[in-house]
């Protein structure tokens, strides 16, 4: 017979280890906390959400245009312009994403004193009226009419970013009507940058994408981080009236909706922008030596692409090059402009 042995006593000052909990017993307990957590999360969310309806609410109220804005219809659209000279061959500026017309406030006077200078909002962006869709045709037709409606018969038509896109759909469109083409830091193709916002209207619906857009279009420090990533060192810090400028054309109706039902920066085909080739016009590709939006190929392509001379390249200058170097960008304008 085997004998039965006591199992050793622990050390002493030890305590023996509790026994493990019966499985049955810990599924309560995490359903319990499970439930927890789960009505936890019902109520953040009905707080998150009253909070951006309220915030909603208070933010309510839209910006005017500012006082004695020159508006015409082109196209069938309320376009706001600015213009600058009393005579010469006429010069048109198109700004590009997230611009206006103000956005040429440094340079366009340096082509005054030569040319007739205008520059345009495009539909989707300014003080213009938001009118859909937001691609390269319609803002292409928005110029066209935009000639029309000042009588403008041959003008140099110059695209800053996307808007190298804008004046390349028109001078293919309507050929006739363009006196000289200059690329400013854009490439005019459809590469499909901000095309990953169509997954981001999906996930972010309202009343959180109206609460966000509001939240980043108040804050000073968004738009002046913004500001200086792309302008870079050399250009003016932005002061209060500054940062009003990039931020009220936000603020005004149907700005919102028309940011979040673009599909993404307007451009062409890059065959569709090889036809400019045979557009028998002065042309010009200016770029910031330092414009890190494009790859430092992307100006000689383009001008290869477009059969413009080689391009031109301003040291110190960003992707905003219009506001930090404006005297070299009027250069290389003016060297082109008839």
């Amino acid at each position: 017979m085997t004998a039965v042995t006591d199992p050793p006593a622990p050390p002493p000052g030890a305590s023996a280890a509790p026994a493990p909990e019966p499985a049955g017993r810990r599924r309560p307990r995490l359903r319990r906390w499970g439930r927890r957590l789960l009505i936890a999360a019902v109520v953040l969310l009905a707080a998150v959400t009253l909070l951006s309806f309220a915030y909603n609410a208070a933010t309510a109220g839209r910006a005017k245009p500012p006082a004695g804005a020159l508006f015409t219809e082109a196209d069938g659209v309320r376009t706001r312009y600015r213009a600058w000279g009393t005579s010469g061959t006429p010069v048109v500026l198109v700004h590009g994403a997230f611009e206006s017309a103000d956005t040429w406030a440094s340079a366009a006077p340096l082509l005054a004193a030569r040319h007739r200078v205008y520059a345009l909002d495009l539909t989707g962006w300014g003080y213009s009226e938001r009118r859909g869709p937001f691609d390269a045709a319609r803002q292409a037709a928005q110029l066209l009419g935009f000639l029309d409606a000042m009588h403008l018969d041959r003008a140099t038509l110059v695209g800053h970013s996307s808007g190298a896109g804008v004046i390349a759909a028109a001078a293919l469109r309507e050929p006739g009507r363009v006196a000289g083409l200059v690329f400013l830091d854009g490439d005019a193709l459809d590469t499909g940058a901000g095309s990953g916002s169509d997954k981001l209207r999906f996930v972010l619906r309202d009343p959180y994408r109206t609460t966000v857009t509001r939240l980043v279009v108040r804050s000073d420090w968004a738009i002046r981080t913004l500001y200086r990533a792309q302008c870079g060192p050399s250009c003016p810090r932005l002061d209060e009236a500054g940062v009003e400028q990039w931020r009220r054309p936000f603020q005004m109706p149907g700005a919102e909706d028309a940011l979040w039902n673009m599909q993404a920066v307007v451009g062409l085909p890059a065959g569709r922008v090889a036809e400019l080739s045979r557009v028998r016009v002065p042309k010009a590709v200016v770029f910031g030596a330092d414009d890190d939006v494009f790859s430092r190929r992307s100006p000689f392509e383009t001008a290869r692409r477009i059969g413009a001379p080689s391009p031109v390249i301003i040291p110190g200058a960003h992707h905003l090059s219009l506001v930090s170097h404006p005297r070299q960008v009027a250069d290389a304008i003016l060297a082109t402009a008839p």
